[in-house]
């Protein structure tokens, strides 16, 4: 019994084609918990669709991903001086986002961020010519932008990125590869036809792995069901039934994600008011959980523990079975699964 993920690996892989031919050059992105995945199972697609590069977020993770990626391996995480080191084959490239760090890395395959308007890490349009000393001591692989996903001020990616190209192509910097994040794919094509001479490379994770809903669907199953009745006491903190029904326990706990949410930035009235409602419910012990059953999400019964969690289903909806899946609206980067299951 189990929290599974289900991958349908056909529709899987053929939106992974779609978005391999959209963009031309792309590396794919294995970070994190491998989106769900795992890196393994990322590495084992990467491999397969023929990628000469997968591009990681730390050395750490660099160190695990090598033994089941043999193409070259790019750290998205910034170099700093002082970091711990960490035992890495010359087929990993690192990214640097400081003229100091261009230094630190001698002989070094290395990837030059530059400031976008994230504002995040990068270098600055001040301390390019600083850089001419900086890469004649390192193996310099292009340079890269990290760009906002919203642009509320109305501001086009595509100028943004032409600007940065004239900037290092007035200091005279080598522009043979620019390493791009978060353009869609007329954006890409619209540079690379203006500048030719350079390969324009996007890297891409969530619109990967992640970009066909339908292809994936987590599950829990159903381990216990008892029957209560309003008014009965139940659960580690003895909280009283609100009414007839039964306690379902489903696997799936705090240890795979369940009850995590990170931050979301909202935008218009309906989502605020909707934040607004559901944390008034929480004050009163009202917490909806990702689980699926007879067509409504259920709430949960208590806090989910560790491994399992606990729900309430009313005595006006069709009693679970145990053994029954419960589809779980879970998030990827968050949830640790027990099995994958491929169809």
């Amino acid at each position: 019994m189990a929290l599974s993920l289900y991958v349908d690996t056909a529709r899987w892989r053929a939106h992974q084609k779609s978005v391999i031919d959209q963009f031309p050059g792309l590396v794919p992105v294995c970070k994190g918990n491998g989106y769900g995945f795992g890196h393994e199972r990322l590495s084992e697609e990467a491999a397969r669709f023929g990628a000469d590069m997968l591009a990681v977020g730390t050395t750490y993770e660099a160190a695990r991903i090598k033994d089941w990626f043999g193409g070259d391996l790019l750290v998205l995480t910034p170099f700093r001086r002082g970091e711990e080191p960490v035992p890495l084959p010359d087929r990993v490239v690192r990214s640097v986002s400081s003229v100091d760090g261009v230094h630190a890395l001698v002989g070094a395959r290395v990837v030059i961020e530059c400031m976008s308007s994230m504002k995040r890490h990068g270098v600055h349009e001040h301390e390019l010519g600083q850089l001419h000393a900086a890469i004649e001591d390192v193996r310099l692989e292009g340079f890269a932008l990290h760009l906002p996903l919203d642009r509320t001020d109305g501001t086009d990616a595509v100028e943004e990125v032409i600007a940065w190209m004239d900037r290092l192509r007035q200091a005279r910097l080598p522009l043979h590869t620019m390493f791009v994040s978060h353009l869609r794919a007329d954006e890409q094509a619209r540079l690379q036809q203006q500048f030719p001479q350079t390969r324009f490379r996007a890297r891409i994770g969530t619109r990967l792995w992640l970009g066909d809903h339908e292809a994936t669907q987590y599950r829990g199953a159903v381990l216990d069901v008892t029957r209560v009745a309003k008014g009965d006491r139940f659960g580690y903190r003895q909280q009283k039934a609100a009414s007839d029904g039964w306690l379902v326990v489903v696997a799936g706990g705090t240890s795979h994600g369940v009850g995590l949410e990170a931050p979301k930035a909202m935008h218009g009235v309906m989502p605020r008011a909707k934040g607004v409602a559901r944390a008034g419910l929480a004050t009163v012990n009202r917490n909806l959980s990702p689980f699926v059953w007879a067509g409504k999400q259920r709430w949960f019964a208590e806090p989910p523990h560790m491994q399992v969690s606990i729900l309430f289903v009313p005595a006006d909806a069709q009693e679970p079975r145990v053994g029954d899946e419960l589809v779980a609206h879970l998030r990827h980067t968050t949830t640790q699964f027990d099995r994958l299951v491929e169809r």
